[in-house]
């Protein structure tokens, strides 16, 4: 994983409708790999399991915004 988003990344991506599409799709496979080096590491605990599951959850959300994105105003 390379950088971390910025406050002028959110700020585009919510007045650059194209941007947006590309910035959710990008960090979208960033938490996807991030879940799937968690999932490998052999030494699983309570805390990556429920770290895991989260990931699995925003990454839905992530993934259903990205494919209603472009169709009107996103809520939080």
């Amino acid at each position: 994983m390379s950088t971390l988003v910025t406050e002028d990344d959110i700020a585009r991506a919510r007045s650059d409708p194209a941007f947006r599409q590309q910035f959710l799709a990008e960090n979208l496979d960033r938490l996807l790999e991030a879940l799937e080096m968690l999932r490998r590491a052999s030494n699983q605990d309570a805390d990556t399991v429920r770290l895991i599951k989260e990931g699995a959850d925003l990454a839905v959300k992530l993934a259903d915004r990205l494919q209603s994105s472009g169709s009107g105003p996103q809520t939080a």
